[in-house]
């Protein structure tokens, strides 16, 4: 594992240790960094760190706290307090 996939797991436990002590900011900070981290080394983000975070306003989402998850046929719709939407298969 290269320099830059260490610091984006870093990263990503950094923001969800930030979301759990209800520091927002910090966290989006942080999930900021990881997605700048990841396009100049031309990384893919990790899939756990994908499906935690809003596109919209980079916050790490916590369901039942700032993010909604609903199951629909075939797919899992979260939905974050900002109003996106992602829509994610089921896994097999």
């Amino acid at each position: 594992m290269g320099i830059a996939a260490e610091r984006i797991d870093r990263l990503h436990d950094l923001a969800r240790a930030a979301a759990a002590e209800g520091d927002h900011d910090r966290a989006r900070y942080y999930v900021r960094l990881a997605r700048r981290v990841a396009e100049r080394n031309r990384l893919t983000l990790p899939r756990q760190f994908r499906r935690f975070t809003c596109d919209e306003c980079d916050a790490y989402l916590r369901p039942g706290q700032n993010a909604r998850v609903r199951l629909q046929d075939g797919h899992v719709v979260v939905t974050c307090d900002c109003g996106a939407q992602a829509r994610y298969p089921y896994e097999d």
